[in-house]
């Protein structure tokens, strides 16, 4: 019997396919009528905010799910299944509200392009494959979505194909996250062989009820379902049995290989190297990367299976910490000394990440899927904000070729400061609460981590001192450039986009989004505030240090570069920092590092497999098989003469070659 639908999985299924008509729509008609593609593409993620809203005000905090069978091998059983939960539709409206007004800009910048119909109908299919990701109800789905998500992604940072930069970068973001993808559907095998099953609710239930009960010899049932699976493991590795003695061992390897998924998509280091090169996208492309979609799926997927990352005796959250912090750390960095305004709003995103993958790590999902929240909607305004200023300068990306566009832009100014207030962690603004938050479960008793606090505040500094260099630069001072002198305020379909964004910027941190999120999670405390003005002034009754040494970090950062960068000509960073500056600048050459390492790996491999299949395959095997078949061949030509005598000659010779091996043969042995 098929599953029925409720009035809220139509909804569902509604908010996911309407993306999907869109795009298939526009590639089957581009060329007609551009500008319905893009009301096709407008008009379908419209309704889908819209549905969201309704989902997520009217339908309670009850989990409801839909499963259709989809494919059966053996004990596997895949579905295609829909999870409408609390943190399902929280995201839902992330996606589709940020979305709704990337695709509205959309309309206003790339209007005139050649690709105008391409565009919004890859921008479609990227919509719908986050959404897939956002409704799944199991692993194996979402894995089909993410790698949609990957082709999407690559559609679009290509977008502009014919410029080398923006192919490379395509290629470059899409080959990176395959090695990150390849270590995600690992963990998804070994996931459904410990548990016997993909779907997150069963998944859930069987961690919760396996760490609970205990066998014969005191330990978990669900640890001895992992060293029931490692004991196979072993044998295929030489009947040792080292894995069955140590299941916690592949309890951490199994969350690890999880974690590489998210690796890939959210650019953790040291899979971080693709995120910067992506900016060759279109500018809408890169907030929507940035903010709402590629980069949030993985923070997204680490928050829905925090229970398998969690499990007793696994020491994968650990690891996960380290590596967000140092991300946060490194990111941070590098943009201390990047020119490029989509650049260092890129390097910024790293960083965000960073913190959001470190509050995972910290047991914190809470807090990350907080700072996923918030910072989506101020980093797609940041960027919306960068793409107005790039095309008022005639696609002049170079800050130092900027200045003076406060006058010449108030409102896209106006709005930018407001992004930037926000990613800096300024209070009242929504990241303030969202960072604080982060902090705080660095100075949780229950897992506190005092390294991990410091740098979070050390990165915090950081990030108010390069979004100071940028503001101070590109918008205040005078003209550096003929382009910046007669830029003017971009078109309003461009620019109420911007104002609609700056009021969650503003709003979210205080509205309560933190408790609601809170109440998803076990171990988690909602905050007990009544009203907006509790909110408001909660993270200091909270946690007062985190709160303290947060703003202490801002105002340190904004005072360092107001020191540096007011009325500045040229960028006096190097001279205080040396060669870190060279290095910041360079990426501290991973790139660099990774060619190399390539180069002594794949294409010394690809040297001797040229080699082998030239002079082993090709050369001994196929022209030594032709070349001995054609010297036989040429050799037997010879002996046919077409002359009597020379076969007369050749018969008699033959007949007494045969009575010499018979009498030779046939004599006796003495």
């Amino acid at each position: 019997m098929e599953p029925t639908l409720s009035p809220a999985g139509y909804a569902a299924l509604t908010i996911l396919i309407l993306p999907l008509a869109a795009a298939l729509v526009t590639t089957l008609c581009p060329r007609r009528d551009p500008e319905r593609s893009a009301n096709l593409s407008i008009g379908a993620i419209a309704i889908g905010f819209i549905l969201s809203l309704g989902l997520f005000a009217f339908t309670g905090d009850k989990a409801m799910e839909t499963n259709f069978n989809w494919l059966v091998v053996g004990d596997l059983k895949v579905s295609f299944g829909l999870l409408l939960d609390p943190l399902s539709k929280l995201m839902l409206l992330v996606v589709t509200g940020v979305g709704l007004m990337i695709h509205i800009y959309s309309r206003g910048y790339m209007s005139g392009d050649r690709g105008f119909s391409r565009y919004f109908a890859s921008l479609s299919l990227f919509t719908f494959s986050m959404l897939g990701i956002v409704l799944a109800n199991n692993l194996f789905m979402m894995f089909v979505f993410w790698e949609l998500v990957g082709v999407s992604s690559y559609l679009l940072i290509g977008f502009w194909f014919e410029k080398n930069s923006a192919a490379d970068a395509a290629k470059k973001a899409f080959l990176t996250n395959r090695v990150g993808d390849f270590g995600f559907i690992l963990g998804i095998i070994l996931t459904w062989a410990a548990l016997g099953s993909l779907n997150f609710t069963e998944m859930a239930w069987l961690v919760e009820k396996g760490a609970q009960s205990t066998d014969k010899s005191g330990g978990t049932l669900l640890s001895l379902g992992f060293s029931l699976l490692a004991e196979p493991l072993g044998k295929i590795a030489g009947g040792t049995h080292w894995w069955t003695v140590h299941p916690n061992v592949l309890v951490t390897l199994v969350g690890l290989l999880l974690f590489m998924g998210a690796m890939g998509k959210s650019a953790q280091f040291p899979l971080h190297v693709w995120l910067p090169d992506a900016m060759e996208g279109p500018t809408p492309v890169s907030a929507l990367i940035h903010a709402a979609t590629m980069v949030a799926a993985g923070v997204f997927m680490l928050c829905r299976i925090f229970f398998i990352l969690d499990i007793p005796g696994s020491h994968a959250l650990e690891f996960i910490a380290w590596i967000g912090g140092v991300t946060a750390l490194l990111a941070a960095l590098m943009a201390l000394q990047q020119n490029d305004i989509k650049r260092i709003l890129a390097y910024s995103t790293l960083s965000q990440l960073g913190y959001m993958v470190m509050a995972v790590g910290l047991r914190a999902p809470g807090p990350a899927m907080f700072h996923l929240t918030t910072h989506a909607a101020f980093k797609a305004l940041l960027f919306l904000g960068a793409g107005s200023v790039i095309l008022a300068c005639h696609h002049e990306q170079n800050i130092w070729k900027m200045g003076g566009l406060r006058d010449a832009m108030p409102r896209t100014w106006w709005t930018f400061r407001w992004g930037t207030l926000a990613l800096c962690g300024v209070w009242p603004f929504a990241g303030f609460f969202s960072k604080d938050a982060i902090l705080a479960a660095a100075l949780d008793p229950a897992h506190r981590n005092i390294p991990l606090f410091v740098l979070g505040v050390f990165v915090a500094g950081l990030t108010t001192f390069y979004m100071s260099r940028l503001v101070l630069v590109a918008f205040c001072g005078n003209a550096r450039s003929e382009e910046a002198s007669h830029a003017h305020e971009s078109p309003g379909v461009m620019t109420w986009p911007l104002v609609v964004l700056a009021i969650p910027t503003l709003l979210a941190g205080a509205v309560g989004i933190d408790a609601y999120i809170a109440k998803l999670f076990p171990g988690e405390h909602p905050p007990h505030n009544e009203g907006f003005l509790d909110n408001l002034f909660a993270p200091f009754n909270h946690n007062i240090l985190a709160a303290g040494f947060g703003l202490l970090a801002v105002v340190a950062g904004y005072q360092l570069a107001r020191t540096l960068y007011v009325n500045a000509d040229r960028d006096r960073l190097p001279e205080k920092i040396g060669v870190l500056a060279k290095m910041a600048r360079d990426r501290f050459y991973f790139d660099e590092l990774y060619e190399w390492f390539i180069s002594v790996t794949q294409e010394t491999l690809a040297r001797i497999a040229d080699w082998f299949d030239c002079w082993i395959v090709a050369g001994l095997l196929v022209r030594g098989t032709h070349g001995t078949t054609e010297l036989v061949g040429r050799a037997l030509r010879l002996v046919q003469t077409g002359s009597l005598q020379t076969y007369a000659f050749l018969f008699a010779a033959g007949v007494v070659l045969v009575l010499a091996w018979q009498l030779l043969g046939n004599s006796p042995t003495h």
